[in-house]
C-alpha cells in the first residue's frame, strides 16, 4: 500500500481545531480522490453526523474505511463520550490508525474486523478503484480476495457501552448482518438512537439477505424513517410501506443496482 506523500486538510465548517488526513494513492477513486480534491466527503452525511453527536455520546463506525468519519466524530466528541471504528480491509486499517494517531485522537477503540450476526472468519473481495466499496461476496468481476474477521456487535460492545447515539453503517451490502448482530443494544438504546446506513437491496441479495429482511429488523426499532437527499442537502420523510414499495421497484430488475442513504431517528 503506498499513500499521499502529505496530509490532506479537511475544509469542514464547524470543526473544533483543523484536522487532516493520510490518504490512498490515485488508485483509490472514491473516498480519498474526493477529500484530496475537495476537503470533504459526502457534504451533508457530513453535517448531518455533526449535528447529532455532542459530548458523551456513543458513536459506532461500521465500515470506517480510513476513518474520516472517526476522525469527525473524535473531534465532536473530544475527551468524552467512547467511539469505535469497525474496519476489516488491512491497507484501510493503517491508514485508519495513523489518521487517529497523527491527529491527537488516542481513545479510539479501532477493530480490525468487520460485524455480522456472529463471530466467524470470512473473505474480502477488494475493489481495485475503490477502496470504500469492498464486500464480503463474491460479485463475479474478478477480485482478489483476503481473509478478515467478523464479530457480532452486542457481544463486542458488551460491557464497554450500554447504548448507542449514533450508528454509521456503509459495508456494501452486509448491513443486514450488522444489523442482526447489533439488534439487542440497538432496542436498548430506545429514542436517542439514530442510524445512517446505505440501503442497497443488490448488494444485500449479493450478500445473502434482502432489501425486505433489512426493512423488517429496522421497522422493529420503532424509529422515524428518512430518505437522505444529498442534492437538496434536506431529510425527506417517509415510511416503512413507502421504502417496501421501492425496494420492490428495485427488485422487478435483477440488475438494478439503485441505492439511497436513509436514516432513523428524530
Amino acid at each position: 500500500m503506498s499513500t499521499h506523500l502529505r496530509p490532506h486538510p479537511l475544509t469542514i465548517a464547524g470543526l473544533n481545531r483543523p484536522l487532516q488526513l493520510w490518504l490512498h494513492d490515485a488508485r483509490d477513486q472514491h473516498v480519498s480522490r474526493d477529500i484530496a480534491a475537495n476537503g470533504i466527503w459526502e457534504a451533508y452525511e457530513t453535517q448531518l453526523v455533526m449535528e447529532r453527536l455532542k459530548p458523551g455520546d456513543c458513536f459506532v463506525d461500521v465500515g470506517a474505511n480510513i476513518g474520516y468519519y472517526t476522525a469527525i466524530a473524535a473531534d465532536r466528541l473530544g475527551d468524552s463520550g467512547y467511539i469505535v471504528a469497525f474496519e476489516p480491509d488491512p491497507d484501510n486499517v493503517k491508514l485508519l490508525q495513523q489518521n487517529m494517531r497523527e491527529n491527537g485522537f488516542n481513545r479510539i477503540d479501532i477493530v480490525a474486523a468487520g460485524l455480522s450476526d456472529n463471530h466467524r472468519s470470512a473473505a474480502l473481495f477488494r475493489s481495485s478503484t475503490n477502496f470504500g466499496d469492498h464486500q464480503i461476496y463474491d460479485n463475479g468481476d474478478g477480485r482478489k480476495s483476503c481473509p478478515i474477521d467478523l464479530v457480532n456487535g452486542t457481544e463486542y460492545l458488551r460491557g464497554k457501552v450500554a447504548e448507542i447515539n449514533l450508528l454509521k453503517i456503509d459495508t456494501q451490502g452486509a448491513e443486514s448482518q450488522v444489523i442482526a448482530g447489533l439488534l439487542p443494544l440497538l432496542k436498548q438504546s430506545g429514542r436517542q438512537l439514530s442510524i445512517i446506513i446505505e440501503f442497497w437491496p443488490y448488494g444485500l441479495r449479493k450478500a445473502g439477505s434482502s432489501g425486505y429482511e433489512l426493512l423488517d429488523m429496522l421497522a422493529g426499532l420503532e424509529l422515524p424513517f428518512k430518505i437522505i437527499d444529498h442534492v437538496g442537502h434536506d431529510l425527506l420523510d417517509c415510511t416503512e410501506q413507502q421504502l417496501r414499495e421501492w425496494v420492490e421497484m428495485v427488485e422487478c430488475n435483477p440488475d438494478d443496482q439503485g441505492f439511497m442513504n436513509i436514516m432513523l431517528g428524530d
